[in-house]
């Protein structure tokens, strides 16, 4: 497997970005019912990918979303995990997902990301992570209170920027256009998508 995670830029910066696609999964672990982006307007939301076979998201990725979860107001601050799965599928089925969060004693919601519908043999990019055109695992997301993807970012991010990043989306109004230019944040100046990696060490 490929090793060596990127990131979209040097100084990772939370410019405006398109509409976030709606979240296409197959289940929710950690949530009474199932959630939707529209039914989070008004709050940042961090979705965090990984996948529980991710070195880098059990070190790093999952530690750092836990701290935000418990860090930040519930009003101001949404944080979901998506486990978006593109290798070892059998490993990672949904029960040992379950298992893993018990274990790993994770709190906030994770929803398991849907498959291609042409299944994994044919495709092995589950849906969302294919919409979002996230380039591995571990990768973060950051939506702003009016639902515009503000950040994709592939790879570890130092707790200290995305708490900087994360106070400068919770200070913007939950109204309003955002007067800068849009992040492609996938790595490619021309905003097409890039090659999926394998995940990170």
């Amino acid at each position: 497997m490929q090793s060596g995670a990127t990131t979209n830029s040097d100084n990772p910066s939370a410019s405006a970005g398109p509409l976030a696609p709606a979240l296409c999964v197959s289940r929710w672990f950690n949530a009474q019912a199932d959630i939707s982006l529209e039914s989070l307007r008004g709050r940042v939301v961090v979705l965090h990918a990984f996948q529980m076979l991710c070195p880098a998201c059990v070190s790093h990725g999952l530690p750092q979303a836990m701290k935000v979860h418990r860090t930040f107001a519930q009003s101001d601050v949404a944080v979901l995990g998506l486990h978006t799965v593109f290798e070892h599928h059998d490993a990672m089925a949904p029960h040992a997902l379950q298992a893993f969060l018990e274990e790993y004693r994770i709190s906030f919601p994770v929803a398991v990301d849907r498959p291609s519908p042409n299944g994994p043999l044919a495709e092995p990019v589950p849906t969302t992570m294919r919409a979002y055109e996230l380039r591995g695992t571990p990768s973060l997301v950051l939506i702003d209170r009016q639902g515009m993807v503000r950040l994709k970012h592939f790879g570890n991010i130092e707790d200290l920027a995305l708490g900087a990043l994360l106070g400068q989306l919770i200070a913007e109004p939950a109204e309003g256009p955002q007067q800068s230019s849009p992040s492609t944040a996938a790595g490619d100046s021309t905003g097409a998508p890039t090659p999926i990696q394998h995940r990170a060490t």
